[in-house]
């Protein structure tokens, strides 16, 4: 999925501090803004990411957010399934089907099993390798 939320910048300490209003903890920092804004996007990113495999509810964003002078806003793009497919690699065990025949064949080729489903899998959902 794809999710944009607005973010207030801030200076803090020496550094950029960011948060996100709509998402209830998401706070970060970086060493300049560029790195606050990378931080953000991770932050926001790892935030919506935990929600979806929580079945939690996600807000919407906020359409106009009040800040201090000394305070910014920014929008911060985000792509939970780029996040997955980045941070949840861990492997699933599926028991499936196949004609005996074709297994036969298969084994007698050495053929990678589960490379060959993962791969059909993503061409199946259209998924770039």
């Amino acid at each position: 999925m794809k999710y944009v939320y607005p973010a207030i910048l801030y200076a803090d300490d020496g550094k950029v501090g960011v948060t996100v209003p709509d998402l209830p903890g998401c706070h970060t920092f970086g060493e300049d803004v560029a790195d606050a804004l990378f931080m953000a996007k991770d932050a926001v990113e790892m935030w919506l990411w935990n929600a979806e495999n929580e079945s939690l509810n996600i807000p919407n964003a906020s359409k106009n957010l009040k800040v201090e002078p000394s305070e910014s806003v920014t929008l911060i793009a985000a792509d939970t399934d780029e996040y997955r497919k980045a941070h949840d690699t861990k492997s699933v065990k599926k028991t499936l089907t196949i004609p005996s025949w074709l297994n036969h064949r298969a084994e007698e080729a050495n053929a990678p099993f589960s490379q060959i489903l993962q791969e059909g899998l993503k061409a199946h959902l259209k998924i770039a390798q």
